[in-house]
């Protein structure tokens, strides 16, 4: 009996999944990235040495931190979340909310020209990673099922950004050795 109740709930994920997914390929945005050259252009081993393991795979590999394992999923202090690779602001507090996906989602980005939207067909679906808009560094995907004025959730990795709460000092930058 449990296997079989596992069993359903396993494909009920997996059902989900699939149709948030497909909904996501309608999304249509004026901010789709059509222009490829970006403002901070590193190596890769500038970017290993300036970033942690963790962040490299994420912002410069596209990798996804596993659901509800991220350290501001569910954060919801008054601040700024900045790009870990650029550390330049992406988003605010004011538009963030629980959307229940196991990752910090917010509603709008802190200006149009901190994120691109980048088409993304990897494992067969259409959708729309958002990267940092001077580096290209990969932060999550916007989907159309956000809450109002907007209707979008953009889905990021926690390691993707650094949170400062209001008041507090922005990120400086990291020395890179070379």
């Amino acid at each position: 009996m449990k296997v079989r109740v596992m069993l359903i709930a396993g494909l009920m994920i997996v059902l989900v999944t699939s149709l948030i997914s497909l909904r996501s390929a309608t999304v249509k945005t004026e901010d789709q990235d059509t222009k490829k050259e970006y403002e901070i252009q590193l190596t890769e081993e500038e970017w290993k040495k300036r970033l942690t393991p963790e962040q490299y795979f994420i912002l410069r590999e596209q990798g996804t931190e596993r659901a509800f394992t991220g350290e501001y999923d569910k954060v919801y202090e008054k601040g700024t979340y900045y790009s870990a690779a650029t550390l330049q602001p992406v988003f605010s507090s004011e538009t963030k909310f629980d959307s229940g996906s196991g990752w910090p989602s917010f509603y709008n980005p802190i200006s149009k020209d901190a994120i691109r939207l980048v088409k993304d067909t990897t494992f067969g679906m259409v959708r729309w990673e958002v990267v940092d808009g001077k580096s290209g560094s990969h932060l999550g995907h916007v989907f159309d099922d956000g809450p109002a004025p907007t209707g979008k959730r953009y889905c990021l990795n926690s390691a993707a950004l650094i949170f400062v709460p209001e008041g507090g000092k922005a990120p400086t930058a990291k020395k890179i050795d070379n």
